[in-house]
């Protein structure tokens, strides 16, 4: 049994594009609400790189950049968190989770857990080097290996449910 998927890369110029992307912010405000009643709820489920790298992979690095630089500021100016001291790492780590998924979805057309595994570690190295960058230091992004496991095989799974079974 050969089964279909499809996934979507719209273009800046489209409606749906922002649509989608209001969506997924608006999915960025009520996620961390529900993670955060768990102790460093945050750093462990990491729901705002849930949100963004299964709607990137899904309907495209353009929807899931605009996610990815809005998310953190509207949850900023509404909720206080992320502190501002971190929105512009979150921000540039959000934004390179949302270019590779939307990348590695457009050039291999598929949604295999594997390849999923694979963006997701990606995305991590990638932005270990941007944080590497930024701040000279990793901490954050060891925490995010260390301490954010579950919320890596959340990302996994999740865009692997949302790119197999969200018919957009």
């Amino acid at each position: 049994m050969n089964t279909t998927i499809r996934l979507y890369s719209f273009d800046f110029s489209e409606v749906r594009t922002y649509l989608w992307a209001g969506a997924f912010v608006i999915c960025n405000l009520l996620l961390p609400q529900l993670c955060h009643l768990v102790p460093q709820g945050g750093i462990v489920f990491a729901p705002l790189s849930l949100v963004i790298m299964a709607g990137a992979y899904k309907l495209g690095w353009r929807v899931g950049l605009i996610a990815a630089v809005a998310s953190p500021l509207v949850n900023h100016c509404l909720t206080g968190m992320p502190a501002w001291s971190v929105l512009p790492l979150m921000t540039m780590k959000l934004a390179i989770i949302a270019m590779v998924a939307g990348f590695v979805a457009q050039r291999y057309k598929s949604a295999s857990l594997p390849l999923i595994a694979i963006t997701v570690l990606m995305s991590l190295t990638l932005g270990g080097v941007g944080e590497l960058m930024l701040t000279g230091g990793i901490q954050t992004t060891l925490n995010d290996l260390l301490l954010g496991w579950p919320g890596l095989l959340l990302q996994i799974g999740g865009t692997w449910l949302v790119a197999n079974k969200l018919n957009a």
